[in-house]
Parts: C-alpha cells; sequence; structure tokens
C-alpha cells in the first residue's frame, strides 16, 4: 500500500494508491507499507531511486544499511513494533532520503508511524522538507520507546514485588497459588528482557543512522534537531541497559527463591528415606523364613518388633532436629 504526503496551500494532503507521476515528484513523504510491484516502479520511475527489495533489507552489514547512491541516502534499521498486541517483534525500515521525497519502506506498522502519520495532517509543518519528516518521525519512535521502557519498568516493579512478598510469605500462601505466581514472575521478566533487547536494537540503529546522516550534507537548521535526537537516544540506550541489568537481576533472585524451594522438598524427601532405612532393615530380618528365630514364638514378639521400628524411624529425626537440619 502507496501514501503520499504533501503539502497544498499550507496545508498536509494525504493521498493512498498509485498516483501520477507528477504527483509522486510533488510528494514531500511516500510510504511504502508492503508495496506491490507496481508500487515500486511507479516510485522508481517518478524519483529515479532503485527501491531496495525485502531481503536486501534483512542483510545485516552496516555497508548494505547506510549507503549513498547519488544524492539520495539509504538508511535501514530494526524498529520495535506490536508491544500492545504482546506480539511484539523487530521489524527492517528503509529510509530513503532524496532531495524531493522521503521513502520509507516497511513491511510492518510500529505504533510510532501511525501516531506520526495523524500528527502531519495537523501540523504541515512537519513535513516541510524529506528530511524534516524524518528527523521528526525518529523523534516520534524515541517518544514511543521512552514509553514503552516506562511501561516494561512498572510491569518489572510489579514482578519484583510479587516475587519478594511470595517469597517472605510462604506459609500463608497455598503451594499451586505460589508455583503460578512464581512462573507469572519469570514469564513478565523475560518479555521484560525480550522487549529492552529489541528496543536496544531500535536505539542502536538509530544511532547509526543519526550519525551517517549527521555526516552528510545537511540543512543548518536540522542539525540541532539531529544532536536533539542523538541525545535523547543515547540517554534511552543507558535506561534499556539500566532495565536490562535490573531483569537479569531480579531473574537470577527469583530462580534462587525457586531453588530454595526445591532444595526444601528435596531435604523432606532425603530426611523421610533416611528415617525409613531402619524400620525396613528390622522388617527385613524379621521377614526372613529361618526356622531359627526364637523371636518368632514370643508373644510380645509383634508388638516389640513395631516398636523397634517406631524407635529406629524416631531416632534419626531426632538427630536431625538436635544438628539444626530440620
Amino acid at each position: 500500500m502507496m501514501t503520499t504526503y504533501s503539502v497544498q496551500q499550507g496545508r498536509t494532503v494525504r493521498q493512498e494508491g498509485i498516483p501520477s507521476a507528477d504527483a509522486l515528484r510533488a510528494a514531500i513523504w511516500i510510504d511504502l507499507l508492503c508495496p506491490s510491484p507496481e508500487e515500486e516502479r511507479a516510485v522508481q520511475q517518478a524519483l529515479a531511486l532503485e527501491i531496495p527489495t525485502r531481503e536486501e533489507m534483512q542483510e545485516i552489514e552496516s555497508s548494505s544499511r547506510l549507503y549513498k547512491e547519488g544524492e539520495a541516502l539509504f538508511l535501514t534499521a530494526n524498529f520495535l513494533y506490536g508491544v500492545e498486541e504482546g506480539e511484539y517483534g523487530s521489524t527492517a525500515i528503509t529510509f530513503v532520503l532524496a532531495s524531493t521525497a522521503l521513502v520509507t519502506v516497511r513491511y510492518a506498522t510500529p505504533k510510532a508511524f501511525a501516531v506520526f502519520a495523524n500528527r502531519v495532517l495537523r501540523a504541515p509543518a512537519l513535513v516541510a522538507s524529506p528530511d524534516a519528516v524524518m528527523l521528526h518521525l525518529f523523534e516520534q519512535v524515541v517518544d514511543r520507546l521512552a514509553d514503552v521502557l516506562e511501561r516494561v519498568g512498572a510491569d518489572m516493579d510489579r514482578a519484583s514485588r510479587s516475587a519478594f512478598q511470595n517469597a517472605r510469605g510462604t506459609s500463608k500462601v497455598k503451594l499451586k497459588a505460589r508455583d503460578a505466581e512464581m512462573k507469572d514472575v519469570l514469564i513478565a521478566l523475560g518479555q521484560v528482557g525480550e522487549v529492552t533487547s529489541r528496543a536496544n536494537e531500535t536505539l542502536l540503529g538509530l544511532t547509526r543512522i543519526l550519525t551517517f546522516v549527521g555526516a552528510e550534507n545537511v540543512r543548518k537548521e536540522n542539525k540541532s534537531t539531529i544532536k536533539t535526537v542523538l541525545r535523547d537516544v543515547r540517554s534511552l540506550v543507558e535506561h534499556a541497559a539500566f532495565l536490562n541489568n535490573k531483569a537479569n537481576f531480579l531473574l537470577d533472585a527469583v530462580l534462587g527463591i525457586i531453588n530454595i524451594d526445591q532444595n526444601g522438598i528435596i531435604k523432606t524427601f532425603t530426611v523421610a528415606s533416611v528415617a525409613l532405612m531402619p524400620p525396613t532393615l528390622v522388617a527385613s530380618i524379621y521377614g526372613m523364613n529361618f526356622q531359627a528365630m526364637p523371636e518368632l514364638q514370643w508373644d510380645f514378639g509383634y508388638p516389640l518388633a513395631l516398636l523397634l521400628m517406631i524407635g529406629s524411624a524416631l531416632l534419626p529425626i531426632l538427630y536431625f532436629k538436635r544438628k539444626g537440619w530440620l
């Protein structure tokens, strides 16, 4: 799907579908979402640009993601998307910055793109020039990532409180409910690590793009915007690293709590097996079928054997308690 944005008589005009070649050349921002071959050919013929394929956008080497052909800059980075739906992932998006238009090629819709597309309709100044569109779009992406990291931090705090409250109140919480809550905490921490890693990937791509664009001949009024966005990106990188480290710490703490619980269960089974070994030995002795066993003829042989088994089971338990193992 192709969507073009242009400024006519002081207002932003959005048009969907393939417009005429003159309309394409007049557009400031051309957004290609899962473009068809016809849409790609129309843009390439109107702007004399080579639109990269989806396979080319997936390449990870820097020379394939950031390069210049003629007067156009080709910039590709991975962007986080789908956090609201819970099916988050990363998608490669290419920005083709030409002298007359910005072309974005993408196969998913991050929230920032949808929000920015609505903003440009109310604020034509955002599409004053192709590089201004790209930088303002990057600002929207950074703002969106900041919101995502704030929400992730809040989710992690709730998971932390839940984990440690359960650890302190083991006697008041049913075992099954506690196990279910610990499982939810582990899932939440895993999601935090996944989201922060993908957000960090997006921020790293933005840093590379902004550094590359800043080294080129950009409009003077946009250089301050590049510096501002770069500063915001670096602060978010630090915050994402902090959240990732905190998530790893909490993950280790939760796993330690689970290990303590498992050790307690194993210790209980160990004590039970050790306590049952002497009674088993006594029962095995009196279960042998020898004729010369005088106890078999005693009237009190059976209760004596029972008392002997009970006593041999209690002695190890008393010994373990004295040692503080129980």
